[in-house]
């Protein structure tokens, strides 16, 4: 008899991450749930196997913090069941970037790409040893929209999109499938918590329909889903830009427009 492949998912105590571990543990999988909030953690797991029969093993784990991220690096490493992980754990942060202290910066640089590199290193080369399974990173619209004012946060959803993009060129191949899932507002905590008022971002997505949008481009193997964008072809022609503008570049001669100096009054 085969045993259930299990998926390991972090920010899992609520929002987006408890959404995908109900979507998981009814397609049949086993789980493995990571957040700090112990209590939320064993509430959901309790409820999970009670409707649905799978096993699902708790960690608390603040991935900001060097003993708690090696310790999910390290069952991701060991652990062979765990063939797929969603990579969900994030902050946000309100304020400037002026405003903003460097420990909160720093904090949000660590969980938002640190440790999402860091897990997904993890589990990678054993995924593409055996030739099969899935990595999941939540990025953010706001990776490619620097006039939302999110300077830092868009900058490490950025990373999260581009990492995602070279990830799938690299383990596809192998048989490893990379997804990045962009979601614009979505009604979670992470805005509370960020100290921001959602009675001031109008039209959030509910989380039940980003996630099950996200697991429709998962089942099609989609490199990167954006579930708010309805004209699916922008990001078609984006990234075909983006082709382009690589194709005009001349790696040994300095464009014409550099090549006279001018200098000011």
């Amino acid at each position: 008899m085969t045993m259930p492949s299990t998926v390991l998912i972090t920010g899992a105590s609520t929002g987006i991450g408890a959404a995908y571990a109900e979507r998981f543990a009814k397609r049949g999988h086993d789980l493995v749930l990571v957040a700090r909030d112990k209590a939320r953690l064993d509430s959901l797991a309790a409820r999970l196997h009670a409707a649905t029969g799978r096993a699902v093993d708790v960690i608390q784990a603040d991935l900001t913090q060097a003993n708690d991220l090696a310790t999910v690096e390290k069952r991701l490493r060991e652990d062979a069941r765990i063939t797929t992980l969603i990579n969900n754990a994030g902050i946000a942060q309100s304020g400037g970037f002026t405003t903003q202290s460097v420990e909160s910066i720093e904090r949000m640089i660590m969980l938002n790409t640190v440790a999402l590199t860091r897990l997904s290193a993890a589990i990678a080369p054993r995924l593409a040893e055996v030739g099969e399974g899935a990595i999941v990173n939540i990025g953010s619209v706001v990776g490619f929209a620097p006039e939302f004012g999110m300077s830092v946060y868009g900058a490490t959803k950025a990373f999260v999109l581009f990492l995602s993009q070279g990830l799938s060129l690299e383990l596809s191949p192998k048989g490893v499938y990379v997804q990045a899932v962009l979601p614009a507002g979505t009604r979670t905590e992470l805005w509370e918590r960020a100290g921001i008022d959602t009675a001031t971002l109008p039209d959030l997505m509910d989380v039940d329909a980003l996630v099950d949008a996200a697991l429709v481009g998962f089942d099609r193997r989609e490199p990167v889903t954006i579930p708010p964008l309805h004209v699916a072809s922008r990001w078609d022609d984006l990234d075909a830009a983006r082709q382009g503008l690589m194709g005009d570049l001349r790696q040994a001669q300095v464009a014409a427009r550099y090549q006279t100096a001018s200098h000011p009054a």
